[in-house]
């Protein structure tokens, strides 16, 4: 078992028998997994190596690797919208885009009362169409992007209105954060999860009407002494909510009690659910993309 317990409740979102194994690998640094309920392929983003890939499962029991958009502009973040269309968070361009038919991308977001956004990083819809990204400066870093001063004197969370056109308001919802990564909504939608990955831990804000946030208090503490932060965070449809960490991916009840973590070879960037069941764990850790069953489905994406 790849896995270290916390809680016996572990078991129940997990299982018992939880297997890593390795799907594809020589990437540099890859992010923004994205599972395609109907069409069945997952995308995600090299980001480093300035590309997009989707993997398709075969017949086989494997998958067929294909390039998705080269260059991806250091695509992060990726998500679908109730339409189907992929939105990312890209880092060298400091934008927020929207795959249109035929791959064109459609720009949503570059700037905030008049300054660029520092650089897009993690993305999520909500049922009303309201797109919320998290904008901290990893991707102004030469590690992780393009080195570049920031416009912004902040590192927030932002909320883009629903509508039909590329643009809509940009609200910003929060910018007393260190460095803003992964963040999910709570299965009702009336709580918003966000990591700080310098502080190590998870806030948890309350969702208002229009979309408008209040709280932020910390919700728990991502802890451990192997290598890997808070960065991707998602919860599945049992309303655990799971996140990255040191040693791997880290599972917390709603109670928020840790109750284990799913070991990972490298230290992981982030994940998402897939396959016909939705019980296919899907892990984009540095050079790899990994993969495990577990008992409890994630939610479909639309």
């Amino acid at each position: 078992m790849t896995a270290e317990i916390r809680d016996d409740r572990f078991y129940e979102a997990v299982g018992k028998d939880v297997k890593v194994e390795r799907l594809a690998t020589d990437f540099i640094f890859t992010e923004g997994p994205a599972w395609h309920p109907v069409e069945g392929h997952l995308t995600f983003s090299d980001i480093i190596g300035n590309r997009m890939h989707r993997w398709t499962p075969n017949a086989d029991g494997g998958g067929e690797m294909s390039v998705f958009r080269e260059p991806s502009n250091m695509g992060n973040g990726s998500t679908y919208d109730s339409e189907g269309r992929l939105l990312t968070c890209e880092h060298a361009t400091s934008r927020v885009v929207r795959a249109e038919g035929g791959g064109d991308s459609v720009v949503l977001a570059t700037h905030y009362e008049g300054k660029e956004l520092n650089s897009p990083n993690d993305i999520v819809v909500k049922s009303d169409g309201g797109i919320y990204f998290t904008d901290p400066t990893s991707g102004r870093s030469a590690e992780y992007g393009v080195l570049r001063d920031p416009e912004l004197e902040f590192q927030g969370v932002f909320r883009l209105e629903p509508g039909p056109g590329p643009g809509g308001k940009l609200t910003l919802l929060a910018d007393d954060f260190e460095r803003p990564n992964g963040l999910c909504f709570s299965l009702d939608e009336k709580r918003l999860f966000v990591n700080d990955t310098r502080r190590r831990h998870i806030r948890v804000f309350d969702v208002g009407e229009g979309g408008a946030v209040s709280g932020g208090e910390v919700w728990a503490d991502v802890t451990g002494e192997l290598d890997g932060v808070p960065d991707g965070m998602k919860m599945d449809s049992a309303g655990s909510l799971f996140c990255t960490g040191p040693g791997g991916i880290h599972v917390f009840a709603p109670d928020t009690a840790c109750l284990g973590v799913i070991l990972v070879p490298e230290p992981p960037a982030n994940f998402i659910w897939g396959g016909d069941d939705m019980r296919s764990l899907f892990i984009t850790a540095r050079t790899s993309l990994y993969h495990a069953r577990v008992s409890t489905p994630g939610k479909k994406l639309f």
